[in-house]
């Protein structure tokens, strides 16, 4: 009888080694697994800067660019719908996880950001593209077919043009470094609360409270340093449309400007760059604003759609020299 409480201690401690052992196992799974996860991760490289992609489809590439407050997982309904027809490639910008977040706001440079892209299609095999971007994206999309014309099919030009009026432009710089400067003190869930509900995203709110509500829990899930830097070496140093309207004007790669006609601060840049690009097209939605590609992705897919089957076919040509007049009669006036 003496010995049945050692009997009971010594069962005690067997069992607590036992359990002691199988959590030491299974953080030795996590830690693997998590390893092996990291290690077959699809990750392009750009100049030592590691970049997430995805990728879904076969045929000609569609390459999505996304806005400041999107990342990769922004493009989601072009993903499934393109994929159909295409392949279809989306990534995270440098400063959004999983990619590389570089310390310094000057390695978030508009022209480093076209070559991202350009690097992207290069680590794929893939030489020529059509190339999509929204908003910061879309500055990307265009500056890409500047810079690698002979990379790209064709551009999709998205709510392209906050920043770009110059009479507003100090007032544009502020307003960047005050949403940096609040990455900086308050992190991405403070940010979110404040830019998910700024005057061009009402409208997606107002239309799928659901969605909206993804894409902000989306937006605060960003690193505040990521955005930080890309606010203050992307967003506020990349140079205004009309800077560059003479490299406009030589752009011949079929392009196509998309709006919501609720998008303020897009509104004049967009009809700037169909006047200036004479291979532009324009298409504004209606009761729309910054967020087109959710908000009315069944309306913006069949825009794009369109848009690529017409080059696809050869069809999309520059503008005729003749509508460029503003008189009713042509030749008779």
């Amino acid at each position: 009888m003496a010995h049945r409480p050692r009997r009971k201690k010594l069962l005690s401690l067997v069992k607590c080694l036992r359990v002691q052992q199988q959590y030491r196992i299974l953080r030795l799974v996590v830690i693997i697994v998590s390893i092996d996860t990291e290690v077959h991760m699809p990750y392009a490289n750009s100049d030592g800067i590691k970049l997430y992609y995805e990728e879904s489809g076969s045929g000609t590439a569609v390459l999505f660019i996304h806005e400041f407050a999107g990342d990769h997982r922004s493009w989601e309904p072009q993903m499934r719908h393109f994929s159909a027809r295409y392949r279809c490639v989306c990534y995270s910008a440098r400063g959004y996880p999983p990619s590389d977040i570089p310390p310094e706001p000057e390695s978030y440079k508009q022209e480093i950001q076209a070559d991202d892209a350009a690097r992207i299609l290069d680590h794929l095999g893939i030489d020529k593209a059509h190339i999509v971007g929204l908003s910061m994206g879309g500055f990307a999309t265009l500056h890409f077919g500047l810079r690698h014309p002979q990379k790209a099919l064709s551009l999709s030009v998205t709510g392209c043009g906050y920043g770009a009026d110059k009479n507003n432009r100090d007032k544009f710089i502020a307003d960047a470094e005050k949403v940096a400067r609040e990455y900086d003190r308050n992190g991405s869930q403070a940010v979110a609360d404040f830019y998910a509900e700024s005057s061009t995203r009402v409208q997606f709110q107002n239309k799928n409270p659901r969605g909206w509500a993804e894409f902000k829990r989306q937006l605060s899930e960003h690193s505040a340093a990521g955005a930080a830097n890309t606010m203050r070496g992307y967003q506020k140093t990349r140079p205004s449309l009309y800077d560059i309207e003479e490299e406009l004007k030589k752009l011949v790669v079929p392009t196509l400007v998309v709006t919501g006609d609720e998008d303020e601060p897009c509104l004049e840049p967009s009809l700037y760059l169909k006047r200036t690009i004479p291979s532009a097209g324009l298409s504004i939605l209606p009761r729309s604003g910054h967020t087109i590609n959710l908000e009315e992705p069944d309306i913006f897919n069949g825009i794009i759609a369109n848009f690529l089957a017409t080059v696809d076919g050869g069809r999309w040509s520059l503008r005729d020299p003749r509508s460029l007049g503003s008189a009713m009669l042509g030749s008779k006036e």
